[in-house]
């Protein structure tokens, strides 16, 4: 089978997949891990190889910027203590603990086993995000998990390359460290003068698919100057990230922030698809070309990796937690033991592991043997931990975290108060009218259960929009007139029921 005909197959399965993984109630990617596996034992399956090199900067930019400029500063501030123990010391802990398995139990050569432990150690949020959203536990779950899989991945990507050097030969002195401190900073003074100059430069584009194309080649743009430099790739697409989402909003345009809200939510959902399918149809090549002896120390070590890496963070948050409390004394909302073993468990392995893998060079000593055990360690961290997640959470029956909708609320009220007061001195029966809706609104933003429900103005524009899509239809199908014009109408239809909607309805609360 051709390789587009391949393609649409597996999206095709992935909708469906992920379609599945919403009903049961688990991490899509865990599915799409589990498919991937299948893929390997099919005998029509065809191998699909994929450059090294391209590898990071196609799977890993895109999405590092989606969560990136999500991400709040102010939250990694605010819990910059146990963000770093996970994002930095938790990596290299863990790195270390998975280079001595690899020497022992496999004869791997060290600098081969610490690029294994690189590849495993940095958890993804994605998986771990997708059920937390639905349960909501405290914010503090959220906002260390999702710091720290944004950060750890620098960690592990440095550890990586050094790691990567080494084994292939080349040379590592104690005077490349004040080179190495020089390009973090580089790094990070890079992705902020990028982002600025990204806003100023795409100011003037007012066209949305010019827009999210721009976006797409500023990402990949970005990514590889700071790799063909010698920066750090991953610091500076951060920092890049975080500096569009502060100055973008306000010089960009609504329509085109839909539409590229909409463009990068697929985008993302197709890199992970591609990712799990392209390491699933390699790990057959790899299993026929290794004899039965070798599989078998494959998959003891892949067992004994997966057991490692598990145990080394549940027991590290849960070390590091007792002793902050102990240092500190017990948080406010008494939940600490409970939010240490939730954010312990929320270990997936994910895109960035298999992406890393797939970059290893060809000449890159045990290179089956690390990828084999890579696609092991993120299809067994998603299954086991990914399915248990959710049963987990209502074990330890955290209550619902309400502080976004009461800032929410609180910042609707300010909002539409600006509005009304916009409004002042006009008594015109057009500005009573409208003051009158935004009064509903204000009612509305009141409630801190649901700060953005619709307002009864709402649900009756709804209901006439509605009638107007049913009456615009008519006139297409009687003729009486085109499809331009239809279109055209369809889409002012379309922002009017965006624009009524109550928020939510047209976009996950969970992303």
């Amino acid at each position: 089978m051709a390789l587009f005909e391949w393609t649409l197959v597996l999206l095709l399965g992935a909708v469906i997949l992920a379609g599945m993984a919403r009903r049961i109630g688990v991490p899509y990617p865990a599915l799409l891990s589990l498919a991937g596996a299948g893929l390997a034992f099919l005998p029509f399956a065809e191998g699909i190889e994929i450059d090294p090199g391209l590898a990071l900067a196609l799977f890993v930019a895109p999405v590092l910027l989606d969560a990136a400029f999500d991400t709040s500063p102010r939250e990694l501030k605010h819990y910059a203590v146990p963000v770093a123990l996970l994002a930095l010391a938790a990596v290299i802990v863990t790195t270390l603990v998975v280079a001595l398995i690899g020497v022992k139990l496999a004869g791997l050569p060290l600098a081969a086993a610490i690029t294994l432990g690189a590849i495993v150690a940095p958890p993804d949020a994605a998986a771990a995000a997708a059920v937390l959203g639905e349960l909501r536990p405290s914010r503090r779950i959220m906002a260390i998990v999702q710091g720290e899989s944004l950060l750890n991945d620098a960690t592990a990507l440095l550890i990586y390359r050094v790691g990567v050097a080494a084994t292939l030969g080349a040379a590592l002195t104690a005077a490349a460290t004040p080179w190495l401190a020089l390009s973090l900073a580089a790094s990070v003074a890079a992705g902020y003068v990028l982002g600025k100059l990204y806003v100023l430069a795409t100011r003037r584009v007012t066209d949305p698919a010019s827009a999210t194309v721009l976006q797409f080649v500023g990402v990949f743009g970005v990514w590889l100057l700071a790799d063909r430099v010698g920066l750090s790739a991953i610091i500076t697409m951060v920092v890049y990230a975080m500096t569009l989402a502060r100055y973008a909003p306000r010089r960009t345009a609504a329509r085109n922030r839909v539409s590229s809200y909409s463009v990068w939510e697929t985008a993302v959902f197709v890199l992970n698809v591609l990712a799990f399918v392209l390491m699933g149809l390699q790990a057959r090549p790899i299993l026929e070309r290794l004899s039965a002896e070798h599989r078998l120390d494959a998959l003891m070590l892949s067992a004994a990796v997966l057991a490692a890496v598990i145990a080394v963070r549940i027991l590290w948050v849960l070390g590091c937690g007792a002793l902050i409390r102990a240092l500190f004394g017990p948080r406010e909302d008494g939940d600490g033991i409970r939010s240490d073993i939730v954010v312990g468990w929320c270990g997936m392995r994910g895109l960035v592991t298999l992406a890393t893998a797939f970059a290893l060079p060809d000449a890159f000593p045990g290179r089956d043997l690390v990828v084999l055990t890579a696609f092991s360690i993120v299809l067994g961290t998603l299954v086991l931990q990914g399915a248990t997640l959710k049963p987990l959470l209502r074990l330890l029956r955290f209550e619902p975290d309400r502080s976004v909708e009461l800032e929410v609320s609180r910042a609707r009220i300010a909002v539409v108060q600006a509005a009304i007061d916009a409004l002042d001195g006009d008594t015109s029966p057009v500005a009573i009218a409208v003051r009158e809706q935004y009064a509903a609104e204000l009612t509305v933003a009141g409630n801190p259960d649901a700060p953005q429900a619709a307002t009864p103005y709402d649900d009756l524009r709804l209901r006439a929009i509605k009638k107007q899509r049913d009456a615009l239809h008519r006139l297409r199908a009687s003729g009486a007139i085109s499809d331009e014009a239809f279109h055209r109408l369809e889409e002012e239809i379309d922002w009017a029921e965006l624009d009524a909607a109550p928020a939510g309805r047209f976009q996950p609360l969970t992303t």
